[in-house]
């Protein structure tokens, strides 16, 4: 042993140097440790705790991307809505039975008859599981040019799937007459709220199908905000156009947008 040779006074003061140092030791990796160290988390860019992907699976709240099928479009249409005005309607499905994203961004492009791009906007949209949702936008386009084909495309960054197997509370709509004899035709109907409590601003759109083996004959599509349903209430709806119709009306959907609950 090296301390044999030594004082029982030097071993003594090398044994306390030891204890000082190795309290130094500790003390200095217990501040590396707090002052770097990162406990792993689903936002630290970095695949660890079991996830399935970088952020993603596991004990994460959302879901990887390559577990959930992406949304798609059943249809994109431009409809032409007095002047020079130009709407677009689209209805977009989520496939997945227990996946949703809140807040997709998605990007509408609309091309005239010469192949010429018009105009390009973006929205946000909810996708509730297994569902079938409208994207409404108004006046997309007011120009000469003549529309022809519109088309959607949804940044995949922004769609953050997580994990939900029920949708946003129903609204049921009831009550509907559709005036479409007119050169300013109108939609009326009445929202229900069932629930318990108020509701307000709820966005509502409403789209119109003429008479067509297609599923996708939309002639009309509109939307109107309700300011306030009572809890177990009704309101009235009010659609309108400042046109006629393009066809003859045999359908219409109605679809309250209630905002999807998520992480």
């Amino acid at each position: 042993m090296a301390m044999r040779g030594l004082s029982w006074a030097d071993r003594r003061r090398a044994i306390v140097l030891l204890i000082l140092a190795a309290i130094g030791l500790s003390l200095l990796f217990f501040t590396y440790h707090t002052a770097f160290y990162r406990a792993p988390s689903c936002t630290d860019g970095i695949q660890n705790q079991g996830e399935a992907g970088i952020d993603c699976g596991g004990p994460c709240q959302y879901l990887c991307s390559t577990h959930v099928q992406p949304p798609t479009a059943q249809f994109v249409r431009p409809l032409a809505n007095g002047g020079n005005r130009t709407d677009i309607i689209a209805y977009i499905d989520n496939p997945n039975p227990a996946a949703a994203a809140a807040g997709a961004t998605y990007s509408v492009q609309l091309y005239g008859t010469d192949g010429a791009l018009l105009a390009q906007k973006s929205g946000t949209v909810d996708l509730p599981p297994h569902s079938t949702v409208p994207v409404f936008m108004p006046n997309f386009y007011n120009g000469a040019g003549q529309a022809a084909n519109a088309f959607i495309t949804f940044d995949q960054a922004s769609l953050k799937w997580f994990l939900s197997t029920t949708s946003p509370q129903t609204l049921p709509v009831s009550n509907i007459q559709v005036a479409a004899s007119t050169s300013t035709p109108n939609v009326t109907a009445t929202i229900t709220n069932p629930t318990a409590l108020p509701f307000y601003n709820v966005r509502v759109v409403v789209v119109v199908l003429g008479a067509s083996s297609s599923s996708n004959n939309v002639i009309a599509a509109s939307q109107t905000v309700v300011p306030s349903i009572p809890a177990q209430g009704t309101a009235p709806l009010t659609f309108t156009w400042s046109v006629p119709f393009a066809g003859t009306p045999v359908r219409e959907e109605i679809f309250p947008i209630v905002p999807l609950a998520h992480p």
